[in-house]
Order: C-alpha cells, then structure tokens, then sequence
C-alpha cells in the first residue's frame, strides 16, 4: 500500500493484543521469525525518495502510516529513530500516523528540538482491552503531541474512554477486529458503546473491520477476509464523523498548504469500505487497469 511507511521491521510482543500478531502470522508464511527486528534497506528513505522526475513519490497532503509491521517506540530501534525523525521533519507537508503499544518510552525518544510537537505527526496509542487503555491513554494525555488518537484494535475486550474523551485531546478514535489464527471475537455492543462516546464528543470514530470472529445480537459470526470486514464494518453505521483535525502543513520553504492539498482517488469497492473514513484512497497508478 502506498500510504505505509516500514522503515523498520519486527517487533517484540508486549501484551495481550500481540498473542496473535498478524505481522507475525504473515512472516511465518515465509518461514520468518517476526521477533526478527531488523531495519528496512530499500524502504528506509520512503517519505523523501522521488520519482525520475525529481517529485517525491508520496504527495503532500497524505498521511504516512509509519511502522506498521513495528513500533516506532521499540528499544530495539533506537539507534534508528533519528535517522526517521529527521526524515519525518523534511517533510512536513505530510502527515505521519505514529501508533504505539509503548508510550511510557515516548518521553525519552523524541528530538532535541521537538517543544510542542510537530504539526505534521499524529500520535495514536493501542488499547485492546480495558486494562491498556488505563495504562496509557493516560501517559498519551501527558505527552507533548499536537494531535492525538487512539487504536482499539485488536478489540478483544470492552472498553470506555469517556473519562479521557473529556480532556478535549483526543481527536479520532479506530477500532477493528482481530484476524487470522486464534482471532478473538470482537463484540457489537463493544463497538456501538465506543461509538457513542466519541459522539457524545464530537471526536471521529471509525470502525475499520469486524475481525474473523464477530458477536452481534448473541450471534457469532465467522467473517474471512479482510475485504468482507471491512464492508460488513460499513454496512453497520457505527462510523462517525467528529470534528475535522486540523493539520497545518507548510511546503519546504515555511508556505502553509491548502487543506485540500492532496485529492484522494477512489475506486467504486471503496464506497462500502469501513477503512474509507482515514485511507488516503488509491495511488492510481494504473497497475489494475
């Protein structure tokens, strides 16, 4: 996908929403050890590489989900991180998505010149279940981010958050279902609770997909494929949209961009796609046509 940025890869399991990783799932398909951390050689420079034609590959005005098969936080990655930083700060006409399962690491990894957060890095934390959503949506209330969400996924327990949706701080909230082996369920009312709260707000939430395994009026359902969650996740109207986050992006000479910067292309399949509310749409790069 074009709107992930993996400058590393692997990572160490830290609590319940890692039992059943799919990065780890994926890798053993290729007889990898997905505990394998290791930095990537051809994807490292992604945000600033260019075309033949001397234009950045990645646009402004999209978002760059970083480290979707890490954590941008993880100890094994510091000597890495800022190398990435200085990366992300060439670029702050795109907005960089930074999820983590180790915020108590957070304070200590940011750079010299860091102050109040950079406009252009959205900071989300995991909660799977109840019990991580008390340890560190907490310490993402502390840290000095402009913009600041939170990733309910995989959503293996019910969850409230209204205590901390009262802060004022917290701008999207995602969910989405657990997938391939040992997926647990993830539960509708989990989701329809979660929803209500975020509107009760005015704060964005979308639900990404139900997971392989989805509970909704007792009734469990077995969902495969990704695709199919996605648009089973649509059909439920549990998305909604809150208010609008406001990143103020500036081109390489301190010039403020437009909000509308970046035009987002979409397929027809994307109409009923859960995901639609946060991807940046397809490339198009006529690969498919």
């Amino acid at each position: 996908m074009h709107d992930i940025w993996n400058p590393w890869h692997g990572c160490i399991k830290v609590s319940e929403g890692c039992a059943n990783c799919y990065m780890y799932f994926l890798d053993s398909l290729r007889s990898r050890d997905g505990s394998n951390i290791y930095r990537s050689k051809s994807g490292f420079n992604y945000p600033i590489s260019k075309d033949r034609n001397g234009n950045y590959k990645v646009k402004s005005g999209e978002m760059l989900r970083v480290c979707m098969t890490s954590d941008f936080f993880l100890k094994e990655a510091d000597d890495w991180r800022l190398k990435a930083w200085h990366i992300i700060e060439q670029r702050p006409d795109v907005k960089f998505f930074l999820l983590t399962k180790r915020p108590e690491r957070v304070a200590n990894c940011l750079p010299m010149n860091w102050g109040e957060g950079w406009e252009n890095v959205f900071f989300n934390v995991t909660c799977e279940n109840q019990a991580r959503a008390d340890e560190r949506i907490p310490i993402l209330l502390d840290l000095p981010f402009k913009h600041k969400g939170i990733m309910c996924a995989p959503f293996i327990g019910p969850i409230s958050i209204r205590k901390y949706l009262e802060y004022g701080e917290i701008k999207q909230v995602l969910c989405d279902g657990e997938n391939y082996n040992g997926a647990r369920p993830c539960h509708y009312e989990w989701v329809k609770r979660l929803r209500d709260e975020c509107e009760e707000f005015n704060v964005s939430f979308t639900f990404c997909g139900t997971g392989r395994r989805f509970y909704k009026d007792g009734k469990l359902y077995k969902i495969e494929g990704v695709e199919t969650q996605a648009k089973q996740a649509f059909l439920s109207g549990l998305s909604f949209k809150g208010e609008e986050i406001d990143f103020k992006l500036y081109d390489e000479w301190g010039n403020p961009l437009r909000k509308d910067i970046y035009k987002k292309f979409f397929r027809e399949k994307c109409n009923s796609c859960g995901m639609r509310p946060i991807c940046n749409g397809c490339s198009n790069c006529g690969k498919c046509t």
